[in-house]
């Protein structure tokens, strides 16, 4: 057999440290067995999806040395590597699907839909919508379709029994079809679901082996249906534990980074970053902790991995890449990693023009600037006390504009600007009032350059990890706060 792994991002914002764990599993197990990584983009969010973040996947694996044998930027004998230029393909095999009465076009209403559910559960039971609930009359279904009404395509699925699912590393895994829906394989714009797609792309491009993340554990059942309506064989299953947070919690921004680009703007080592996660429920076998990619390739064995959740513990690895800092690099390669880092000519070109006509010396270059070396800044809340606003409304200001920078993909100033001016107007506060605790947050202080030029510089992950540090620095927000919050910006976004 010849082994084929592959990893299906999605380019919908910063490439998530998950991705990269899954990613050097997928690596290691194929070049273990001689075989062939391949790299894919899962891009049919049409509105989410932007060249941007496919570019930051692209750059973000390739600082770890997490390489693919096949990609859209690389070529191969399987492409298009882009599910968003395949779409013909998906349009095909879903109506072979409705041909031979595996999947059925779907003409309900988001109410209609609402409503089904609803009476499911006043009903006393405890399942997932099923194809008998949603299927029209013939008369109705001619009727929609004659009007041109919009539809989804979903797939027929059983309504009672168990499914039984072979795992790599969990063996049988039984599960209970009351609790799969009649999932649907294409959405009302045409595009696939990743249901149907990932399916679709792993038996075209030959995917021998999927390792993923155990999130995925409960989709299994259909995409072992699909294989089966299709005819194919089905991939080997390795479903990997996830990784978490200290409290035992899925791992997610709001506890953790969770930007691989974060860890670069840190100043973490892509080798002590690779190494980290490389322990994520895998260990050598001389359980060492400090290894490096070429010597994981060498050891690994995918049976070593543990099913207990891993955690993702920012202390340990920054104790991990202490180690690569003093143990690995001469005086000279870390002067050249520095250099490499952020002493550069290209970044300091980037920053020269912010500061300047602020400078008198060449001397006031590292104190106006430092901010933007740093990682997470030493502010505490005497660093807010002198501004204008109290202690409830700095909060507000923070969280709102995290939430509003979290939705933006275009970061570059003008539109960080407009998005923050916005937000200040909607709150009816001036835009000076409004940007002051951004900059303490952002900057450590007020008197710095534009905040929305730092932002730029920053980054989306750094700006948005120092926001949240704020937060934490003015004593964060409260389970209760965060409801009250959470509803007061939802009524500002419906009023604009």
């Amino acid at each position: 057999m010849n082994v084929r792994t592959r990893i299906a991002p999605s380019p919908t914002g910063d490439p998530h440290v998950g991705t990269a764990y899954i990613a050097l599993f997928n690596l290691c197990f194929a070049k273990q067995h001689g075989g062939k990584f391949v790299l894919r983009i899962e891009d049919t969010d049409q509105v989410r999806s932007t060249e941007q973040s496919e570019q930051m996947i692209y750059d973000s694996l390739r600082w770890l040395g997490l390489d693919w044998d096949e990609g859209p930027d690389v070529g191969g004998d399987f492409g298009p590597y882009r599910q968003s230029e395949r779409g013909d393909i998906y349009q095909t095999h879903a109506q072979q699907l409705i041909d031979n009465g595996h999947a059925f076009k779907c003409y309900r209403t988001a109410a209609e839909l609402d409503e089904l559910r609803a009476s499911i559960k006043a009903s006393g039971e405890n399942r997932a919508l099923k194809p008998s609930d949603l299927l029209l009359s013939e008369a109705e279904q001619q009727q929609r379709e004659a009007d041109g009404a919009p539809f989804v395509v979903r797939m027929q699925v059983p309504t009672e029994g168990k499914c039984t699912v072979s795992d790599m590393l969990r063996g049988e895994i039984e599960l209970d079809w009351s609790t799969v829906d009649a999932q649907i394989l294409l959405k009302s714009d045409g595009m696939p679901t990743y249901h149907l797609a990932n399916v679709v792309d792993d038996h075209l491009m030959e995917i021998t082996h999927v390792l993923r993340g155990e999130e995925w554990i409960n989709s299994a059942p259909k995409h072992q249906l699909l294989y089966e309506y299709f005819g194919w064989d089905m991939p080997a299953l390795c479903h990997l534990p996830l990784l978490r947070n200290p409290d035992k919690s899925k791992l997610s921004k709001r506890k953790n980074p969770t930007s691989i680009l974060y860890y670069q703007r840190m100043g973490y080592l892509p080798e002590a970053v690779v190494n980290y996660l490389g322990r994520m429920g895998w260990s050598m076998p001389d359980e060492r902790e400090k290894f490096t990619l070429e010597e994981m390739l060498e050891a690994f064995d995918v049976q070593r991995v543990s099913l207990g959740g891993p955690i993702f513990d920012l202390d340990k690895l920054s104790w991990l890449n202490g180690l690569w800092i003093r143990e690995s690099l001469t005086a000279e390669q870390l002067a050249d990693k520095l250099i490499e880092w952020g002493l550069n000519r290209e970044t300091l070109l980037s920053v020269i023009p912010h500061v300047q006509q602020r400078m008198d010396t060449l001397s006031d270059f590292i104190p106006k600037t430092a901010f933007l070396g740093s990682g997470l800044l030493d502010i505490n809340e005497q660093n807010f006390a002198a501004l204008k606003l109290d202690t409830a409304e700095q909060l507000k200001i923070l969280q709102f504009a995290l939430w509003r920078l979290e939705a933006l993909s275009d970061w570059q100033r003008d539109a960080l600007f407009e998005e923050l001016k916005g937000l200040a107007d909607a709150l009816d506060l001036k835009v000076k009032d409004f940007l002051a605790p951004l900059f303490i947050a952002v900057s450590g202080s007020t008197a710095s350059f534009s905040v929305m030029d730092a932002m730029a510089l920053l980054g989306s992950d750094m700006t948005r990890a120092r926001l949240r540090n704020g937060i934490d620095v003015l004593g964060g927000v409260s389970k209760k706060q965060m409801k009250a919050m959470e509803k007061a910006y939802k009524g500002l976004n419906s009023a604009n």
